[in-house]
């Protein structure tokens, strides 16, 4: 057992309270109910997840959050601390190609489940010299991410000086504070092989040019590491984690809404739902997005503003077109690139060129659709809702507009074909508790990450603490999934 020192909740923590069943909260209740605490999770929704929801019509199942998984020994290690394996909860499939990039001259490359395959899949679309660059990229990826992950993205901090160190002088001599597109270019010159290596930046709501090089972290989960698919959907993850802490003595009640956290002075004491429940607590877990939580269920501004990820409208599509070209992620970039990033981010603007992701699941479980259906899920970056958009007034408009769009490149007949059709804009997700209606949180800029980013005990709170891609370390499954881990930590102080 490795044991840190990190600060911890003030007073007894035998009796824990988890605000929101999202994947966050859920690993927390196991690592927590591991312990031996009491742990009760309220959830406003009817079945958990949060983020990583599930829309059904009819015969149509859908996932309405995340569509990647990676890390999944990240799921072995929330289960293995009561004991579960998660063979016996999840049919987990890798998927290869873990992603086909479609670009604007027709061509395509397959991101394969090996960094064999990939290289030999960029050799044939790129030649041997960019073939050769990738295994050199997918090097340094690796080595990057053994560099940060104990002491940047695995850990508590207490202050930013606990950043100082050798391996703070590793990262910077790797380059990790440069700039992400730049360092990307020094490996690769082909256009194609850019986009597809650092895309990813976007997840951490920054374009590629402004992303620090510490970001291929993400870049080597997604095509280096391997990308899975839980049969059932992504929303099967949720659903394992809730029945695995219910078995093992977590109590989750489902259709409770909290209202508020009841402090009295330094302390919470308990929280209140909306039909008049209190329910004591001797400490807090806040799974909500943390601005959110902050103001709404804490009523305590944050001590200083935060800058916001560019948010994204999704289409939720049940078809029965189907596309022998395409593979279960498809992304299909523009012609346009540093255009489309300055027009969302910087002006506000919807991208004139967009690059779309459309993801196919029925192509790895056919039973998410009826006998003969397809679904997809269609996501295009947009602003977050400071740019002032209309949504209610646009959002069709515009997703008949991105129809358009992927009829031109290739998917001929889906408008016609499409039998469900539900759309989610960024004031769906402002209505859902998303700060900014965004679900990708707090932008990763320098002054957001790591220790500069939210941290997880609430300030001026004895017994409070957040979980979740608003706090360290930071957006995506893998993350939140630490959080959990570190959360757990600041209430049991063991490390294990």
């Amino acid at each position: 057992m490795e044991v840190c020192t990190v600060r911890t909740v003030i007073g007894a923590t035998d009796r824990v309270v988890i605000v929101g069943a999202g994947l966050g909260g859920l690993a927390c209740a196991i690592r927590l109910a591991a312990t031996g605490r009491q742990v009760i999770v309220l959830e406003r929704e009817e079945l958990p997840g949060g983020r990583a929801g599930r829309l059904t019509d009819g015969e149509f199942t859908f996932d309405t959050g995340p569509t990647v998984l990676t890390m999944p020994d990240l799921v072995d290690d929330t289960l293995a601390a009561v004991g579960e394996n998660r063979s016996d909860w999840l049919d987990l499939v890798r998927l290869d190609p873990s992603y086909r990039a479609h670009f604007p001259d027709g061509s395509t490359l397959d991101i394969r489940a090996t960094t064999a395959g990939t290289a030999a899949e960029i050799a044939r679309v790129c030649g041997p010299r960019e073939a050769d660059s990738f295994l050199r990229f997918a090097d340094y990826a690796r080595r990057m991410y053994e560099i940060e992950w104990n002491s940047f993205i695995d850990r508590n901090f207490d202050s930013p000086t606990d950043l100082l160190g050798r391996d703070l002088a590793r990262l910077a001599a790797a380059g990790g504070f440069r700039r992400l597109g730049p360092k990307i270019g020094s490996f690769f010159r082909d256009p194609r092989t850019r986009r597809i290596f650092s895309f990813q930046s976007l997840y951490a709501g920054v374009a590629p040019d402004r992303a620090l090089a510490l970001y291929s972290v993400i870049s080597y989960l997604d095509t280096v590491a391997g990308v899975w698919f839980p049969r059932g959907g992504i929303h099967a993850l949720p659903t394992a984690l809730a029945g695995v802490a219910v078995k093992h003595g977590v109590d989750i009640r489902y259709g409770r809404t909290v209202t508020e956290v009841e402090i009295s002075g330094s302390r919470a004491q308990a929280v209140r739902t909306d039909d008049g429940d209190r329910v004591a607590a001797d400490v807090v877990v806040l799974n909500p997005d943390l601005p959110v939580a902050s103001r709404d269920l804490l009523h305590r501004p944050l001590r200083r503003p935060l800058r916001f990820s560019p948010s994204c409208v999704v289409l939720h599509l049940g078809a029965s077109a189907s596309y022998g070209k395409i593979a279960h992620h498809n992304i299909h970039f523009g012609a346009a690139w540093r255009r489309t990033f300055r027009q969302v981010i910087d002006a506000g603007q919807l991208m004139s060129d967009p690059s779309v992701l459309v993801c196919n699941p029925t192509a790895t479980d056919p039973g998410l659709a009826p006998r003969g259906a397809q679904t997809y899920y269609v996501l295009a970056p947009v602003p977050n809702l400071s740019a002032g958009i209309d949504w209610p007034a646009i959002g069709e408009k515009y997703a008949d507009e991105l129809l358009r769009t992927l009829e031109q490149r290739g998917y001929l007949g889906l408008s016609a074909a499409t039998v469900v059709r539900h759309l989610v804009t960024p004031a769906d997700w402002a209505r859902a508790g998303m700060a900014q209606g965004t679900p990708f949180a707090a932008a990763h800029l320098f002054s957001q990450t790591g220790p500069l980013r939210p941290g997880n005990l609430a300030p001026g709170l004895d017994n409070v603490v957040f979980v979740g891609s608003g706090t360290q370390p930071g957006v995506g499954v893998p993350m939140v999934l630490v959080s959990a881990r570190l959360a757990a930590e600041r209430v049991t102080g063991d490390r294990r």
